[in-house]
């Protein structure tokens, strides 16, 4: 990753624009302190930029906020990679990128998060949203009324003013995670559904892809629930504990969340490894050990970074130069892997 304006000039202990009129030789400043900017930026690596050069000197006030729910579950902490990545490429541009964090899923956090950007004049936001009226009528306000556009990742709240999308088709996600529920479980049955949130849409719409999947090629499939864990190792325990009190002869669990190793523990504990034919979602945590034990028969994958990178830039290139995203829908890739596709434990 590049050196930034920003690196420079807390090194240098100078503004960001006296590094600026440093290394493109402008403006007024003093032939010393020049000298010991531009020092410093060779000392750094410091390779300039073009686009970096020509936004320093035209629209160098652009701002970019970022918010950001669940932001402690691995799949989020895998997202803020491409969120700073691509904040370091902006900052290297001349612009800003401000990152605000939720815990959990909060509409109430959420309008104050993006109160709290309207104020400091940010530009555009990126953000994940959630299923909830209060927030759709902000986002709407936002674009109409402040002129701020508005980006979603992750999820989506479709009938918004929002500009575009980006994350997983969740629906096409749910399908195929039916489908191969249908081939572990020869297609009877009963299965249950844990989810986190149901005002997540990424994660509801999981939940509605796999029930219409099934409906449509399972029919002696019996889908149980969806019950909710909130993404908390510990609730999703408690939930499948209670699942397999009232359903004894459970096939299957369909995990749209994370809760993945509250889940297992739970098997574990029932003495039902290996029997629950269990679908997750996601390459990270400790997903792939819990494969390898045997709990977790197939993970649907998706691209973390490119959720967190391509809004922050999609977002900057609307900014700078008017350009507007292609598609609403900026759909990731789908990925799948069982016991033989993970990567092999590292020695």
């Amino acid at each position: 990753m590049g050196v930034t304006i920003r690196q420079i000039a807390e090194a240098a202990g100078v503004s960001r624009g006296t590094v600026d009129r440093a290394l493109n030789n402008r403006g007024r400043i003093r032939p010393e302190v020049a000298e010991r900017v531009r020092q410093i930026a060779e000392e750094m690596g410091y390779k300039p930029n073009q686009l970096g050069r020509a936004l320093s000197m035209s629209r160098n006030n652009i701002k970019i906020g970022v918010i950001l729910q669940g932001a402690e579950t691995p799949f989020m902490k895998e997202v803020m990679k491409g969120i700073e990545e691509a904040g370091a490429e902006v900052d290297n541009l001349g612009g800003t990128v401000l990152i605000h964090t939720i815990e959990h899923q909060s509409a109430e956090d959420v309008l104050l998060a993006m109160e709290k950007m309207r104020q400091e004049e940010v530009s555009g936001i990126a953000m994940v949203p959630l299923e909830a009226e209060e927030v759709k009528k902000e986002i709407n306000r936002f674009v109409e009324e402040y002129h701020i556009p508005v980006v979603t990742f992750t999820s989506d709240v479709e009938d918004t003013k929002r500009l575009c999308f980006v994350g997983q088709n969740g629906v096409q996600c749910g399908r195929a995670a039916a489908g191969l529920m249908g081939e572990l479980t020869g297609g009877k049955g009963r299965v249950a559904i844990i989810s986190g949130y149901s005002t997540n849409t990424s994660l509801s719409s999981r939940v509605a892809g796999f029930q219409s999947e099934i409906k449509k090629k399972y029919p002696g499939i019996k889908i149980i629930g969806p019950e909710y864990c909130f993404e908390e190792n510990a609730l999703a325990k408690e939930v499948a504990e209670k699942i397999f009190k009232d359903v004894p002869d459970l096939e299957g669990i369909y995990l749209t969340s994370h809760g993945e190793e509250g889940v297992c523990q739970a098997i574990a504990e029932t003495g039902k490894t290996g029997q629950i034919k269990m679908i997750a979602n996601d390459f990270m945590g400790r997903n792939y050990e819990l494969m390898r034990e045997g709990f977790i028969h197939f993970l649907i994958g998706q691209d973390a970074r490119i959720q967190g990178y391509e809004p922050v830039m999609i977002l900057f290139r609307l900014l700078f130069n008017g350009e507007k995203p292609d598609r609403e829908k900026l759909f990731t890739e789908i990925y799948i892997r069982n016991e033989y596709t993970i990567p092999e434990r590292r020695r």
